[in-house]
């Protein structure tokens, strides 16, 4: 009689984060007949965009950001409201009969031979053949080291805890920063009864219409996305000076760097979702960049001293990917991965990345592309199929 040893088990791929990133990619990996385990550590799916502010729609069309496997309603419209982005987020989960966990964080990823081991909460110790990192582009609230910071106390609020315009109504506010989320906050307040709306601007950003003749903003960045910088700059002027209005008069010259040139950088445009209308209509005033806090009052950057009732910071997130990963030499110096989608770092085969981009193309079209081929090269490394090179597409 022949008897033979059990096969040894199989370990899941593992997906770290339950947002569209991840979710995306578990998706893809399960109709290839892979299994994977979705690790987030809310109670939910989709825990960041629960947390947005009510008024937040996503900046790309319903056509452009559905994940893979499922459209989203039309009855969401053009411009999907982010309560519709939860609700498609966790049909998303059941559609695709997911396999998540909740409520369990991950601490630390390390090589294990060919495996990796996820040390997460409850002292887990879990083991994967395979890592995608999804745990979000905006994971940790960032505010500046403003000097008189800690003294100024309560009335300072990172825009991650703003909802609605309610508890502003009749107040001095002051927004600092002016990327999508400072120009929608501080256009939400102008419209909800703030007795006066200031936003502070360090760099001028490029302003961009999120339509121009029904032609939406997101299909020009789909068609340009991989043009040589100078040319997407130069159709970036072009096209600004067709669509956009001039708001020099109103403190917001138009920038000195081109459209792409900014995007490399790390800032994209900024698409008007009212706040030029506020702007022309003096319900919202471009005041210097915040240079720190003495007492009460706020100091600016041309010398200015104002004394709002509240500030609310809208200067941005960390990816705080360093207690995860920092030990692995995947990151660059700004704490971002070195690579993303089907690309693995080089000293890190295995590992992969999704959604620590921003891109002018839409970061959820995008996530779903990368999770389309993030997927295969997991899928043909199973089958044992040659790997292509672990920088290659």
């Amino acid at each position: 009689m022949v008897t033979t040893s059990p096969a040894p088990p199989v370990h899941p791929v593992y997906v770290i984060g339950g947002g569209p990133g991840g979710l995306a990619v578990a998706a893809a990996l399960r109709a290839r007949g892979v299994r994977a385990v979705v690790l987030e550590k809310s109670e939910a799916v989709g825990a960041s965009w629960r947390a947005h502010y009510d008024r937040l729609r996503l900046h790309t069309t319903r056509r452009l950001s559905a994940l893979p496997g499922l459209k989203m309603p039309r009855s969401f419209g053009r411009w999907v409201a982010r309560a519709d982005v939860v609700r498609y987020l966790e049909t998303y989960a059941e559609k695709h009969e997911l396999e998540i966990v909740t409520g369990v964080e991950v601490h630390r990823v390390e090589r294990s031979g060919a495996d990796w081991i996820l040390h997460a909460t409850g002292g887990r110790r879990l083991t994967g053949r395979a890592v995608v990192v999804a745990t979000g582009y905006n994971h940790t609230p960032h505010l500046p080291e403003w000097p008189g910071l800690d003294a100024y106390g309560e009335r300072l609020v990172h825009a991650r805890a703003y909802r609605s315009p309610g508890p502003y109504e009749g107040k001095d506010v002051l927004v600092v920063g002016i990327g999508n989320t400072g120009a929608e906050i501080a256009a939400d307040l102008a419209g909800g009864g703030a007795a006066r709306v200031r936003l502070a601007v360090r760099t001028v950003p490029h302003i961009v219409r999120r339509t121009t003749l029904g032609w939406p903003a997101q299909r020009s960045g789909i068609l340009v996305r991989r043009l040589p910088v100078a040319v997407v700059d130069r159709l970036g002027a072009l096209l600004a000076r067709f669509a956009a209005p001039d708001l020099t008069p109103y403190g917001l010259p138009r920038p000195d760097k081109g459209l792409a040139t900014r995007q490399r950088e790390g800032a994209v445009p900024v698409q008007d979702v009212g706040l030029i209308d506020a702007l022309r209509a003096g319900k919202v005033e471009i005041v210097a960049a915040v240079e720190g806090f003495e007492a009460d009052e706020v100091l600016l950057a041309d010398g200015t001293r104002i004394t709002p009732d509240t500030v609310i910071a809208a200067t941005g997130y960390r990816r705080a990917l360093e207690p995860l990963l920092g030990h692995l030499n995947v990151l660059d110096p700004r704490g971002l991965p070195v690579t993303h989608g089907a690309r693995s770092p080089r000293e890190a085969p295995g590992l992969y990345f999704t959604g620590f981009t921003n891109p002018i193309s839409g970061m959820f079209r995008e996530m779903a592309r990368d999770a389309e081929k993030i997927a295969r090269r997991i899928a043909r490394a199973d089958r044992g199929a040659p790997a292509a090179s672990p920088r290659g597409n």
